[in-house]
Formats: C-alpha cells, sequence, structure tokens
C-alpha cells in the first residue's frame, strides 16, 4: 500500500480539495476493486429498505421478506399488510411495503420479469430517470444501484458523503444532497473505480471518524485539509498530522 503523504491544502479550491481528499483516502483506506457486491435486484430492493434504518435491521428486513413470501412475484402477491411485518424493522414499513411492490410490478412491466440486467446496456442518463421515477427511489439508490453493479460514471452521495464534503470544503455549505451528486462527479475522473473509491471511502470516514456528532477530528487523515478542522483546532501542527496513522487497520463494514 502506499505511503500516506499529509499535506496542508485549507486554501485549495474545491475542485482541487476533491482530488486531494480522492489521493489521501485512496491510501489510508486501500483501493477497492470494481466487481458488485450484491445482485442489482438486491441492491435495489435493499438500498430502498436501508433508509434511517441500520445495516442489521435492513438485512433483516430483507431475509424475512424473502422467507415469508419466496420469490418476488410472492412480494408483488402478497396483501401489502403481511409484507410491511415482514420488513418491520425498518423505519417506515408501512410506507415501504405499498413502493416495493410498484417497484417489483414496473421492473416487471419494463423487463418482462424481475431482472434489471438490461441496464447494463442503456445509457446512464436513461438509466437514472427510469429509477429515479419510481416510488422511494432518489438519486442515491439509483446511483448505487448503476455504479455498484454496472460501472457507470455516476457517484452516489448520501449524508456520510455529503457530510464530510461539506465539513471538508469539497462543496459549499448549502449545497443539497441531491446537488452535491453533480457537483462532486463534475470534481472527479468520469472513470466508475475512481468514483467507486471516492464514495466509499468518504462513506467509511463518516461512519468511523466524522460523526454527526462529535466526529474524531485528531485521527482524521483530512485534517491538513478540511475546514472543520481549521475552524475548531486551528492549522494543524506537524505533529498533529504526524499522529495520524498512516493506513485504516479497523473494520470498514460495508
Amino acid at each position: 500500500m502506499p505511503t500516506l503523504a499529509l499535506t496542508t491544502a485549507y486554501d485549495l479550491p474545491p475542485a482541487a480539495k476533491t482530488r486531494e481528499d480522492h489521493r489521501i483516502l485512496n491510501a489510508f483506506y486501500g483501493p477497492v476493486p470494481p466487481g458488485q457486491r450484491r445482485t442489482p435486484m438486491r441492491e435495489l430492493i435493499s438500498t430502498v429498505l436501508s433508509h434511517r434504518t441500520t445495516h442489521r435491521d435492513e438485512e433483516l428486513a430483507y431475509e424475512r421478506m424473502l422467507e415469508a413470501f419466496g420469490d418476488w412475484q410472492g412480494v408483488v402477491d402478497a396483501p401489502t399488510a403481511e409484507l410491511a411485518h415482514a420488513i418491520r424493522t425498518t423505519r417506515w414499513p408501512d410506507t415501504q411495503a405499498p413502493r416495493i411492490q410498484e417497484i417489483l410490478r414496473r421492473i416487471k412491466a419494463e423487463f418482462g420479469g424481475y431482472s434489471l440486467d438490461a441496464l447494463a446496456d442503456w445509457p446512464v442518463e436513461r438509466g437514472l430517470t427510469w429509477l429515479t421515477d419510481m416510488p422511494g427511489i432518489g438519486l442515491k439508490t439509483a446511483s448505487l444501484v448503476l455504479l455498484f453493479n454496472f460501472q457507470k460514471p455516476v457517484l452516489p452521495v448520501d449524508t456520510h458523503v455529503h457530510r464530510v464534503a461539506q465539513r471538508v470544503g469539497l462543496i459549499g455549505p448549502k449545497v443539497s444532497v441531491e446537488k452535491a451528486h453533480q457537483v462532486l462527479l463534475s470534481q472527479l475522473p468520469a472513470e466508475a473505480t475512481d468514483l467507486l473509491n471516492f464514495h466509499k471511502h468518504n462513506y467509511w470516514l463518516g461512519q468511523h471518524i466524522c460523526f454527526f456528532t462529535k466526529p474524531n477530528c485528531p485521527a482524521c487523515p483530512l485534517k491538513g485539509l478540511c475546514n472543520y478542522y481549521l475552524e475548531h483546532y486551528g492549522p494543524a501542527s506537524a505533529a498533529e498530522l504526524a499522529a495520524v496513522a498512516p493506513e485504516w487497520t479497523g473494520e470498514k463494514l460495508h
């Protein structure tokens, strides 16, 4: 793994900061190889289930749903109240149940079955438009499916990535999550592997270090770059920069 180069760069413009963030975190966490982590259908439905829900509860809801109804056609045909009960570990099961059934109906109507594999051949904008037209599917979910499963050059921005980007200064303080997708995408190479790594690395940073409350700034590899650190601690000294571990040794979760 390459040695992590820590630099002070608080005054860099946002696009340069974004590239520096990408470089530093690529060394800190190590490159993530391309390749889907889950099937496209699982990625889509699991991400819908994950809204404001822990990963453990999302997984439990997914498993209970298919255990109860067998397959996607069984989920579509299930009484909606029974589906809501099966996914009760999610945040809003009564809302998510009819959404999932409608999403599955639209997939079958478009492709003749419960598969998203045809999206591999669709242009990016067509795929994003079609996915986000369905209930409960926003730009983040659509981008996750297209990037993770089909290596399309899109960038998912969730709350972790958005929080890190605003604190470091990659985007302005008033840039919304939706707008951040395009702003950050324009600042990075249009390569799926780079975009996957940027997403995963900043996601992990938000999970493990750049918490919503009480971020662990002293442990952050971006402290020599970050506006939030500068505001709360002042410019990082050479000793503070050197105190950061050259690479992540903890669990990266998912």
